[in-house]
Parts: structure tokens; C-alpha cells; sequence
């Protein structure tokens, strides 16, 4: 089974934009460190400026990754399939976004996520990659 790497908005951009906050690493480095995380199993990256091409991204998986960018702050529809959504799933932020503005203090997506990694930068997608399969061989 493959497991979805989800990227919202702005995710097109890391190691470009605002690199002191987001770091250098591109979304291709990104998305080979969580292919290299797992080996044996396969990654499905999908970046999307909606929330519709995510949410039918999840669909029933092996797990998740969800870099959600600005939807984590109003993503409803995003919450409500990632509720459904069968596998665990880890929600990621590149920047500490509980040390930034104070709108990126909550999210709407953590309360249904297995785990929330946050300001690590692109080294998260390292440990979020494994963790849903950790979850589900228990």
C-alpha cells in the first residue's frame, strides 16, 4: 500500500521561500528523505494549493503525512476527511509554528492527527514518514 505525503499550500516552495524560516531543503529533498524512511513501502507525494485533491489523495491508505501549510488553520473539509481517514497520520509543520503569529497557534487538523511534528524543518519528514507504520504493526 502506498502511503500519502500531503502538501498544501505554499509547500511548492521550500527551500525557496523564507529558507530562515522553512529551511533550503526543496520538496524533492523532502520527498526523497520520507521515500528513504521507509524503504519497502511506497510514497505517493501530492502537493496542492486545494484541499480537494488532498482529501481525495488520502483515500484508505497504509498511513499519512499531511503538511497542510495554511488549511491547518481553516482546512474543514480537509479535518473532516483526515477524520475518516482509516490509517494513522502525522501532521507536520516545517517552522515551530507555536513560536510564530499568533493565528498559526491552532490547528484545526491536530485534534484527529496521531502525532503533530513541528519545527524540525525538512529532518521531520525522517521521523513522521515510519510513525503511521509504527502505529499500525503496534
Amino acid at each position: 500500500m502506498a502511503e500519502p505525503l500531503l502538501n498544501g499550500p505554499n509547500l511548492a516552495r521550500p527551500g525557496r521561500r523564507r529558507p530562515e524560516i522553512y529551511g533550503t531543503t526543496t520538496l524533492a529533498g523532502i520527498e526523497e528523505m520520507a521515500v528513504k524512511a521507509v524503504p519497502g513501502h511506497t510514497v505517493r507525494a501530492v502537493r496542492d494549493a486545494c484541499e480537494g485533491p488532498l482529501v481525495r489523495a488520502a483515500g484508505d491508505r497504509a498511513g499519512a503525512i499531511v503538511d497542510p501549510g495554511a488549511p491547518m488553520m481553516a482546512g474543514r473539509s480537509l479535518r473532516d476527511a483526515l477524520e475518516s481517514f482509516p490509517a494513522p497520520w502525522i501532521e507536520v509543520h516545517l517552522s515551530n509554528v507555536g513560536a510564530r503569529e499568533d493565528f498559526r497557534h491552532h490547528s484545526a487538523l491536530s485534534p484527529p492527527a496521531s502525532g503533530v511534528i513541528a519545527g524540525l524543518g525538512a529532518a521531520e519528514y525522517r521521523v513522521a514518514a515510519p510513525a503511521p507504520l509504527a502505529k499500525i504493526e503496534g
